[in-house]
């Protein structure tokens, strides 16, 4: 009897354990607050918080403006199957805190190159969203050396009401005037104010140096994304070697609306032969 008691406790000890693993595995990463992938490198006078996620040819992916690594949840479980996934927090965001220092977009650039460096990576796919397409932009210009591909989805090369939809402008403009009359006396709240006025005085690329960019490279935007159609073809036609994919049915965050469809695009884009892309007329 206390054989079969101690088979039955065996048994029971057996399934807990089982639904307590797969309950464990089942359980959300909690990307940028991930203690078992996380560490800080010393980079250009500040901390800068990284994440990395499986292994094989090296991915950077860039969050946009007032964000973090998590804005790339949907999207590490399927790279991180082949690839070797690097998150970032940008500057001044998320867990990279530099509250005292100025931001510019080409600061942000050398950023992400100088982390490639120190994680011993001589090149990566790059995979910028909003302000981060900006920055991958600008590392392909600023370090060639270091993009072997680039992704920039809803991203801008210069700021005024052309880049943008219809009125987002006019609204922007409208918080930069409001927030003049404003006391910041928070760090959060000078963060988050020199983060808008990041978008609102950058970037400013210019053709020529868009031109200067070798690297195979993917445009894209949402259908109705905050970056207006006309501006994304522009970026598309003056890259040399780029390809261009306007995402049905969606806004800004193609990344997140549309992951499994991105996910299988960009994946495409990074594996194809460089023979595969012809400069554009």
């Amino acid at each position: 009897m206390s054989r079969l008691k101690s088979v039955a406790g065996l048994v029971a000890f057996s399934l807990f354990f089982v639904v307590f693993t797969v309950a464990q595995k089942a359980k959300p990463i909690p990307y940028d607050h991930n203690p078992a992938a996380g560490r800080f490198y010393d980079i250009n006078g500040f901390k800068m918080y990284t994440e990395v996620y499986g292994e094989g040819p090296p991915v950077l992916m860039i969050h946009g403006n007032n964000g973090d690594m998590s804005a790339f949840s949907k999207n590490v479980p399927y790279f991180a199957q082949h690839y070797k996934v690097i998150l970032a927090d940008s500057r001044s965001q998320g867990r990279s805190l530099d509250p005292d220092h100025p931001l510019t977009f080409e600061m942000m650039a050398d950023d992400y190159a100088a982390l490639l460096d120190a994680m011993h990576i001589d090149s990566a796919y790059v995979l910028g969203w909003s302000d981060g397409g900006i920055n991958a932009l600008l590392m392909a210009i600023r370090h060639p050396e270091k993009v072997k591909k680039l992704v920039a989805t809803g991203a801008n090369l210069w700021v005024g009401p052309d880049p943008f939809a219809p009125g987002l402008w006019d609204q922007m403009e409208h918080a930069y005037t409001t927030g003049l009359t404003k006391t910041y006396t928070t760090p959060k709240e000078k963060n988050d104010r020199k983060l808008f006025l990041l978008d609102w005085w950058e970037p400013h690329i210019t053709l020529p140096q868009l031109r200067t960019i070798q690297a195979p490279s993917l445009i894209m935007a949402g259908d109705h994304d905050v970056i207006s159609l006309p501006h994304t073809l522009v970026i598309y036609q003056n890259l040399p070697h780029a390809n261009l994919w306007i995402v049905p049915n969606s806004g800004h965050p193609t990344v997140i609306e549309h992951a499994d469809e991105v996910n299988k695009k960009v994946d495409e884009f990074f594996t194809q032969p460089f023979k595969d892309f012809k400069p554009n007329e």
